[in-house]
């Protein structure tokens, strides 16, 4: 079996995410090695995600090492990936899916709705923020960064009341403590693709691709597309105020969504059943689009407009 280069970010979730696929990959006798690669998203680390102005911070260079030969893939959280990837990539696996949802940590309180008055909440996507506050308008949300270590730690010293994190980081970490409410998606709308992971190869490379095949989960993938093609329909990346969770049903797929204003004053939902699973997410994002989504998202990217370049 050919020796494997795993391409990966240094956070102990993306060692953790890394170390996953190789071991399943040594289960099939492979000999695997992971080069830890710093990224842009990795080295600015003062300013909110959604300020930064630019998609792909976390994955840029990684596929520029794998682009190089440098590595023969990479592993990725998948929401970290823009819709359109580069040609000379693609997603050659996207394994069993782990928890969509966000979760609601705190040292104290048991919910959003226990929150006091005023209550301070770190969270530094816009998804997250515009959602809580169209659940309380009072709420005082707060930017925060850091790895997941990093974050719990300011939860821990005070700083914040509650923190709202992903669900499966925390599960894949073992680092559930403060963890106080999973929370459903008509209160809190996933990112698209939360909870997946993605692994990415040169496009044309069918010997990776063959090795990692595998790994390939129809659910994940049938699900992730679902709620990327609706992202690609509403010209989001990451960190815009854009939630998507796609389910299979016994006879169908269904996805609900929201897009929201940062500040939560408007929020549109729409769910919609179906059975291709990018022709759903189309639908989905017209939907959204015709009913005010296009304003609401205009005016967010414009905001941004003058947010500084990736350096």
């Amino acid at each position: 079996m050919p020796r494997l280069r795993i391409g990966s970010r240094g956070s102990q979730l993306a060692l953790w995410q890394a170390n996953h696929i190789r071991e399943l990959l040594e289960q099939r006798g492979h000999q695997v090695e992971i080069e830890i690669i710093k990224t842009t998203g990795d080295k600015i680390t003062d300013v909110a995600l959604a300020k930064v102005g630019t998609k792909g911070m976390f994955i840029k260079e990684i596929e520029e090492a794998l682009a190089a030969r440098q590595i023969d893939l990479a592993v990725h959280s998948l929401k970290d990936l823009p819709t359109e990837i580069g040609e000379e990539f693609e997603i050659a696996a996207i394994p069993e899916r782990g928890d969509p949802h966000d979760v609601f940590c705190s040292r104290q309180y048991k919910g959003i709705s226990e929150l006091p008055h005023g209550g301070r909440v770190g969270t530094s996507s816009l998804r997250r923020q515009a959602q809580l506050k169209a659940s309380r308008r009072d709420l005082d949300v707060q930017p925060l960064r850091g790895n997941v270590d990093t974050r719990l730690r300011k939860l821990e010293s005070g700083e914040y009341d509650a923190i709202i994190l992903a669900a499966a980081g925390l599960n894949r970490l073992g680092k559930r403590e403060l963890v106080q409410q999973v929370l459903p998606a008509d209160i809190m709308c996933p990112a698209a693709g939360q909870g997946a992971l993605a692994v990415e190869i040169r496009r044309g490379d069918s010997d990776t691709r063959h090795h990692v095949s595998f790994l390939d989960d129809s659910a994940a993938r049938a699900m992730t597309a679902c709620e990327r093609a609706l992202l690609n329909k509403l010209g989001g990346g990451c960190q815009v105020p854009i939630g998507a969770l796609a389910e299979i049903r016994p006879d169908c797929l269904h996805l609900r969504a929201v897009v929201a204003t940062p500040d939560g004053t408007k929020l549109l939902r729409e769910a919609r059943d179906g059975s291709d699973a990018v022709e759903l997410g189309n639908c989905v994002g017209e939907a959204l689009l015709r009913r005010g989504g296009e304003a609401i998202l205009q005016a967010v990217y414009g905001s941004r407009a003058t947010a500084p370049q990736q350096p």
